[in-house]
């Protein structure tokens, strides 16, 4: 990588979430909290698909993969967020920033195809019910996941090419408490404006015009289960309002932090926060709550548990 860029600068200085020692202490354990849950959470809704032989649909494969980008698109940020809470100098080497920004984009554009994915799944499901076992096989639901990675490293890459050649001579100050590459590229030391749009169109319009387009769906799904029947809506409901609550968590910062990618830094600190910390916690809440199957599930899988530990 050092080939690739000649950079003067060799870190980048993050900012901090706060001063007083006692606030520090505050947020170590509420991040640590909430990191925690999100391994426990996000884990065991992977265990509970993979062992269970009544979640072997695509439905719930598409759940566990989900899971498995929240938990990777939370420890892209958190860890070093946790460690960054009692270090004076918060800095951050060119190599740790730009792998960062890297696998952050990776692991949201996945996250994004994978939203689109199960809201196609939901409307075979609902609207093509007969067909449904035809259209949505493991073979395609294996092929749509795979594809999710693709369009998530294609992503990532068609702004990190870009980036990772930029000359880096002077500020060093990223702004806020990771890297990212709309605020990254400020602190070239050249024109930047269309490369600043760029990341505009491929994050910020990318977000805000599937955001639309996942809300749009859900609402046809909806519309065309009432003209069939009326009794078969609020099981149509029941079921994607967990989607949409989800669709909503996790598109709503996107679209502010890269449409408005430079809001103030109260703002900025609380929409990462939500993308990073908040909705993974929420995400294996909302879809266990409200999800018959998965609570039995899991309530066999820890009984499973429970038995094999007492028979040791």
């Amino acid at each position: 990588m050092d080939q690739v860029n000649d950079s003067l600068v060799t870190e980048f200085v993050l900012l901090g979430l706060a001063q007083s020692l006692e606030v520090q202490f505050f947020l170590f354990l509420f991040f640590s909290l909430f990191y925690v849950r999100i391994i426990l959470g996000n884990f065991f809704i992977v265990f509970t698909v993979i062992f269970d032989p009544h979640l072997h649909s695509p439905m719930y494969i598409l759940l566990a993969n989900l899971s498995l980008i929240d938990l990777s698109l939370s420890s892209t940020t958190v860890p070093r967020l946790i460690y960054d809470l009692f270090t004076d100098g918060k800095v951050i080497s060119f190599h740790n920033c730009m792998i960062q920004m890297f696998f952050i984009h990776v692991t949201g554009g996945v996250e994004m195809v994978l939203l689109i994915v199960m809201a196609y799944d939901r409307y075979t499901a609902i609207c093509k019910p007969l067909h449904y076992p035809t259209i949505m096989n493991p073979k395609m639901c294996m092929f749509l996941v795979a594809a999710a990675w693709v369009i998530g490293v294609i992503h990532a890459m068609s702004q990190f090419v870009f980036v990772i050649n930029l000359p880096f001579c002077g500020p060093n100050n990223v702004g806020s408490f990771y890297c990212d590459f709309p605020r990254v590229i400020k602190l070239a030391c050249m024109d930047t404006y269309g490369l600043e749009f760029v990341v505009t169109a491929n994050s910020g319009f990318l977000s805000m015009g599937t955001f639309f387009f996942l809300i749009v769906s859900y609402i046809f799904i909806l519309v065309t289960v009432r003209r069939h029947s009326s009794n078969d809506l609020s099981k149509a409901f029941f079921t994607s309002s967990a989607h949409i609550t989800v669709v909503v968590l996790f598109f709503a910062p996107c679209m502010f932090l890269y449409v408005w990618p430079f809001p103030t830094k109260s703002l900025d600190k609380f929409f990462a926060i939500m993308n990073f910390v908040v909705t993974p916690v929420l995400n294996p809440a909302i879809y266990t709550l409200r999800n018959k199957d998965m609570k039995f599930a899991m309530r066999r899988l820890n009984q499973h548990i429970l038995n094999s530990m007492e028979t040791t």
